[in-house]
């Protein structure tokens, strides 16, 4: 698969950000020691249809089962450290200085949003991602326990389609996310749904609201 990346030592700002995001672009670092970001714009972009998202048995099970408290933004800044630390399914991240700062300001501005699965005080996987308009676009997402970064997935989905979203972006896939409906689609065809999700807005704490009533 063939990506078209340009690497930038430019100033970058959180508006930046959000407008390279409405064309179909986003950053990524060489490693978490990288100064720099690279722009990505890949040929064939991985999303996951809202509307075919689907869960195995055993999924479904250990939703009904699981022991864990799961919570939107209780502590976003916990999921970003959690996802750029270094283990044993994954010795290196792409998480770099430059990338914190930028998605921690975007938190603040409303922005960015995570999904955390918490054992007691302890935050035990989830997951982080830039809103804008009617799209989701899932930057990483993390396991301390079996199972821990799924249940974010279902659980971000549940939020995504009570708030009115139409697309979840996932930059690229993995067997992982394939299990639950991922699949890739040409450029073209992932901003033809970009550029209807860029026309209105979606409201990812309406599950909250429909919750509390």
């Amino acid at each position: 698969m063939a990506n078209d990346s340009s690497r930038s030592e430019m100033q970058i700002t959180p508006q930046i950000l959000l407008r390279a995001y409405a064309c179909g672009i986003f950053p990524m670092a060489e490693s978490a020691d990288d100064p720099t970001m690279m722009w990505i714009e890949p040929d064939m972009r991985g999303i996951i249809p809202l509307d075919d998202f689907h869960i195995s048995r055993r999924m479904a099970r250990t939703m009904r089962t699981h022991p864990y408290q799961i919570r939107a933004d209780s502590n976003f800044g916990a999921v970003m450290d959690l996802c750029a630390e270094t283990a044993a399914d994954r010795p290196s991240t792409w998480i770099n200085a430059q990338i914190h700062e930028l998605y921690r300001a975007l938190h603040e501005m409303g922005y960015c949003h995570s999904v955390e699965v918490w054992e007691g005080d302890d935050l035990v996987g989830g997951l982080y991602g830039v809103s804008l308009g009617t799209a989701f676009f899932g930057e990483s997402m993390v396991s301390r326990r079996r199972d821990t970064s799924k249940i974010a997935l279902v659980h971000l989905v549940e939020r995504l389609k009570a708030g009115g979203y139409t697309l979840l972006d996932t930059q690229f896939i993995t067997d992982h996310l394939i299990q639950f409906g991922a699949m890739e689609i040409p450029k073209d065809d992932y901003h033809a749904l970009l550029d209807h999700a860029m026309q209105a807005n979606a409201d990812f704490f309406a599950i909250d609201k429909k919750e509390k009533a």
